[in-house]
């Protein structure tokens, strides 16, 4: 009935639900043994509200990289290439189907194979907390129907005479050799501050569970400095600008590796309490600039000289919003308005003769304009309702779409009018998008707790890639092409939710389904001699939930179980949509004592048999039906005194050989190629603080 690779894991659920019975049993009233204030590890999060999660990046283990990171929390999966550019998917959904917003500024990677999603630029070590929301719980970050991805930094205000603010780390992990270093320092005074950010982390390539080597190696450098005016508590501007810069990227699912990978950021925030009928306002604004190259020959043996292959492409994203809120007696009311402005160029050459051999993004110009509004009413002291109404003007081109690549090479506009009939030469296309919000909240009468129900629409503007990629290939099977004729997809979303938090046990659990109209679904040509991967618009239906308990018992113990489930189907050829992940879940075991902790960490999933595996009948965009897999870790901390700690662990302890389902296509072709995961790794941080 189970499979040898998910036997581990229902053993060690088991034994988990058997220990904490038997505790239970035997625990006395509570009234004689209060429950213990545990400091959490990676598997549990210190502050949760309906429908989302946060960490403080401090906890999270150490050398590793944050879409790595965000795999730890359930619900959230990802698709590995390599070491560095995990890309993170939330209720089967992925690519801009999240927001992810990097303190607040919206930046988007350079690669259209996505080697460089926005987590890449953004270290955990350069942040103080990592949120997650599921789902679709507010209207000011437009779309991101599968839900939202927040690093964060709150810099505290300073207090008179208060010395210089330092925490610092520095880490390893075996296997892959990796090493990491992070700075973070403040000064200032109660009008000001100023903060500078820095980190590094270079690794090797890992082996997975059976000893094979994976490129996986990269370098990251980050540094942030901000610049604050803090005059009054609830009052202050920002100033901060952020680099980051991504070395020698291995990888091992793609044709090519990346060289270089640079992002440069700046941002401007302003919030403030109190200005006439405003109870408050925040404002802010952000450039981003991303330059990235991948080609086939700097980092890995070349290939023949006349396959050289080079493909520098650039990002440019400009973002900001300004909202406020006005607090009634019984109504609080949140607006404001957004922009989101992107532009994206790629080529790739063959760098044997220098001819341009692909017009990939052929100068992509996406511009979205959003305002929205939201009402949360109090019908009783425990009972509100929120509704709001968001509308988003975006317009779209490219101005490159007629530009002839050398030799046989077909142009742009070619290669539309081939799969699609029409040209994308000289046409400005516009959507006018109205989402809603509709959701009921319910405290709990003599618990803390909160049940949700929700009504949503949101809407998701197709991508540079899924709109106007246009890459060539000697064969035709070997091509990807965008559509210009694309419409943007519907997310009609319901969902109902319970989080409780009672004495010793907490509960989070949720429900959901998500009917969407014009799904757009890359997929397969289909003519004899005609294979190349497209993008049309499909009727598509998500539905599943998540769950996740938590359980205090006896004296420091505390035991955790999880799970997250989504079933995607593709309505309108009736089979399923790739890429979805299978069934996963996570059993933790903690105990803390004075000065340590330590946990154990079980996290599985189930074998996916829901794939669409086969280019010739569907997309192709699975490699194969995954086995099923468990797998353990161990990690602690100790505290030496207020200011050192020690943190330690071991990922995948019994070295298992194993890949996660998601997976990403190679950079030349179409063809699939899933990653393993790393065997056994041992890591360490030391961290200070003053």
């Amino acid at each position: 009935m189970y499979s040898n690779t998910t036997r581990p894991v229902i053993l060690a659920c088991t034994l988990l639900l058997a220990v904490c019975q038997a505790a239970v049993a035997e625990e006395k009233p509570a009234e004689q043994t209060p429950p213990a204030e545990l400091e959490p590890l990676i598997i549990t999060s210190p502050l949760r509200s309906p429908g989302q999660s946060t960490w403080r990046t401090e906890d999270l283990a150490a050398g590793r990289e944050t879409g790595d990171l965000l795999r730890e929390i359930t619900g959230v999966s990802g698709s590995r290439m390599g070491g560095h550019g995990i890309d993170p998917v939330i209720r089967g959904l992925g690519m801009n189907r999240i927001n992810v917003l990097l303190d607040g500024a919206f930046v988007h990677g350079a690669c259209p194979n996505r080697m460089d999603p926005p987590t890449a630029y953004a270290p955990a070590a350069g942040y103080d907390s990592l949120t997650v929301i599921r789902g679709v719980n507010t209207l000011e970050f437009g779309g991101g129907p599968g839900g939202t991805v927040l690093l964060e930094r709150d810099t505290e205000r300073f207090f008179p005479g208060e010395p210089l603010r330092a925490r610092l780390h520095a880490g390893y992990r075996g296997n892959s050799d990796t090493v990491e270093t992070a700075v973070d320092v403040a000064g200032g005074r109660p009008q000001g501050f100023v903060r500078l950010l820095g980190s590094w982390m270079e690794a090797d390539d890992y082996q997975d569970g059976d000893g094979n080597r994976v490129r996986s190696g990269f370098e990251e450098r980050s540094a942030a400095l901000v610049a604050g005016w803090t005059p009054e508590e609830e009052t202050r501007l920002e100033f901060s600008l952020e680099a980051q810069r991504l070395r020698d990227e291995l990888f091992a699912g793609a044709g090519m590796d990346s060289p270089s990978s640079d992002n440069d950021l700046l941002k401007v925030r302003y919030r403030t309490g109190s200005i006439g009928p405003l109870s408050s306002m925040k404002a802010e604004l952000a450039f981003s600039r991303v330059d990235h190259v991948m080609d086939n020959y700097t980092l890995r043996e070349p290939p023949s000289p006349m396959m050289l292959m080079r493909a520098p492409a650039t990002s440019d994203t400009d973002s900001g919003r300004v909202t406020a809120e006005i607090e009634q007696d019984r109504v609080l009311w949140r607006f404001g308005f957004s922009i989101q402005n992107n532009q994206r160029d790629a080529d790739r050459v063959n760098d044997f003769n220098g001819m341009l051999q692909s017009v990939l993004w052929p100068g992509v110009r996406i511009d979205q304009t959003g305002a929205f509004i939201e009402g949360q009413w109090s019908l009783a002291p425990r009972q509100r309702v929120i509704a709001g109404l968001r509308h988003d003007r975006v317009r779209f081109r490219a101005n490159r779409t007629d530009e002839q690549p050398g030799g046989q090479f077909l142009s742009p506009n070619q290669l539309y009018a081939i799969y699609y009939g029409e040209e994308a030469d000289g046409r400005r296309g516009s959507e006018n998008n109205l989402s809603f919000l509709l959701r009921y909240e319910q405290d709990m009468n003599g618990l803390e707790g909160t049940w949700h129900a929700g009504l949503s629409r949101s809407f998701r503007t197709a991508d540079a890639t899924e709109r106007y990629i246009a890459s060539n290939a000697p064969m035709p099977s070997g091509r990807w092409v965008g559509n210009p004729t694309l419409s943007p997809e519907r997310h009609d979303q319901a969902e109902l939710g319970l989080f409780l938090r009672h004495r010793r046990w907490d509960l989070d659990a949720s429900l959901f389904v998500n009917d969407i109209s014009d799904f757009i679904l890359r997929d397969r040509f289909r003519q004899p001699g005609n294979n190349a991967t497209v993008y049309r618009n499909v009727s598509a239906r998500l539905w599943g939930g998540e769950l996740g308990l938590a359980r205090q018992f006896a004296s420091g113990w505390r035991t955790e179980f999880g799970l997250a489930y989504v079933r995607a189907n593709n309505r309108s050829d009736d089979r399923p949509i790739a890429q979805t992940p299978p069934l996963e879940a996570m059993a933790g075991l903690a105990y803390r004592a004075e000065q340590w902790t330590l946990g154990l960490t079980a996290r599985a999933a189930a074998r996916q048999r829901r794939v669409d595996d086969d280019p010739m009948t569907g997309s192709g965009l699975d490699v194969r039906p995954t086995p099923g897999w468990a797998a353990l870790s161990v990690n602690g901390r100790y505290h030496f005194n207020q200011r050192w700690q020690l943190d330690a662990g071991i990922d995948n302890l019994l070295d298992r050989l194993y890949a996660e389902h998601l997976n990403r296509s190679s950079t030349f072709d179409p063809e699939q190629v899933q990653v393993n995961e790393p065997g056994r790794s041992a890591w360490l941080r030391v961290s200070a603080r003053w």
